[in-house]
């Protein structure tokens, strides 16, 4: 009988929660639509509501400041805005400034022009290059309109810790505004919306044990808010048209309720085998290239070039051994390439990285298994310089 498989690529999606799927199905029952005032509608409001107190409390949030989406991408197209309400009057924003190491959804621009966008670049630690931010935002042309800025609180890949207090800083002294793609960084570090300084953050349900098909966006506050990028029956407060995905949104509420609890004992047990299972990498294979190692990470997350392995070989080779990990980003359709993170990093790992990434549930006895098919193809693989 074949061995179990063990999933270890929770930086793509958590596995579903039970506590997330005992509420959907309890959302899947009920039959009112959230904006009807009878009380099968008054009921599906009041799981919306609640959804949104659990979401608020994660990121010490305002819950009034909430605003659900279909996803994070889906956020971040309707923060990344260059034209914002104050009230009834148009506010511009001139250009959008994002770190070189963003996922796609941000890198992309949302609705504003391709050259309406700048780069940041970091530095080899993979940290945003604070005075490159402050010089550049120093030139920023106010005539045009207002900076925003968009960085990651924690890498996709990595997992390092963004300085988001000290990038605020460098943003508010500009007058910009900072948006905040906190979706790998909630449930797996305190957050706090008002101590780090993020004008926006935007969230996603499924990277911390929620439903598929759902985000956030959260504001600091409503004085200032970017036009809706749906627009139709005035759901959301008016941020966002169109029914809510009820049962996809209990979920999530659930989901952030459980993490929320016990945040800080359980992430750091889940650090405690990630690091395990690097110093068993390099003890096993002391070429091994651990990016951002020395570095404030996330405890999920290890980022390993093993030299002389594609990393497309070597996610095939651990499939193959029943061990699910991915190379580097899972937002490209299934797409293999060369990290564009590695690249703004300076490194030149052509052959790319492997991302290992753990969770809540992660045993042991899983990373016994990961480690016991690493030796496997680290035993395997060609001299450095001959990349299989």
């Amino acid at each position: 009988m074949a061995a179990e498989r063990i999933y270890l690529d929770w930086n793509a999606t958590a596995p579903l929660m039970g506590v997330a799927r005992d509420a959907m199905v309890e959302a899947l029952a009920m039959p009112g639509n959230p904006s009807s005032v009878h009380a099968e509608g008054r009921a599906a409001r009041a799981a919306i509501e609640k959804a949104r107190r659990d979401v608020a409390a994660l990121v010490m949030a305002d819950p009034a400041h909430v605003t659900f989406t279909a996803s994070a991408t889906e956020a971040a197209n309707h923060v990344l805005s260059p034209v914002y309400r104050m009230g009834k009057s148009r506010v511009t924003l001139g250009r959008l400034y994002v770190s070189a190491i963003e996922h796609p959804a941000v890198r992309a621009g949302g609705r504003f022009a391709a050259d309406a966008v700048s780069e940041i670049p970091v530095t080899r630690t993979g940290v945003i290059d604070l005075d490159a931010l402050s010089s550049t935002l120093a030139a920023h042309d106010l005539s045009a309109g207002l900076p925003l800025v968009a960085v990651m609180l924690v890498n996709n890949e990595t997992g390092i810790i963004q300085p988001i207090q000290e990038i605020f800083a460098v943003v508010k002294k500009s007058g910009g505004l900072l948006v905040v793609d906190a979706v790998q960084a909630v449930g797996r570090i305190p957050l706090s919306i008002s101590e780090l300084g993020a004008d926006f953050l935007i969230l996603s349900a499924h990277k911390l044990g929620g439903p598929k098909g759902v985000g956030a966006l959260v504001s600091r506050g409503e004085t200032l808010m970017p036009e809706p990028l749906v627009r139709g029956g005035g759901q959301e407060k008016g941020h966002r048209a169109g029914t809510e995905n009820l049962a996809a949104i209990a979920g999530f509420g659930a989901a952030a309720r459980e993490m929320a609890a016990g945040l800080v004992e359980r992430n750091a047990h889940v650090a405690a085998l990630r690091d395990r299972a690097e110093q068993a990498m390099l003890s096993v294979a002391p070429d091994t290239v651990i990016y951002g190692r020395g570095e404030a990470r996330v405890g999920n997350t290890s980022f390993f070039h093993l030299p002389g392995l594609k990393a497309e070989t070597g996610q095939i080779a651990f499939d193959l051994e029943g061990v699910a990990l991915s190379a580097g980003a899972a937002c490209s359709s299934g797409k293999v390439g060369a990290s564009h993170v590695l690249t703004a990093m300076g490194e030149h790992a052509a052959t790319g990285a492997l991302r290992l990434s753990i969770g809540t549930d992660t045993t042991d006895s899983d990373i016994d298994r990961f480690l016991g098919a690493f030796a496997k193809i680290a035993a395997r693989r060609k001299p450095a310089g001959q990349a299989a």
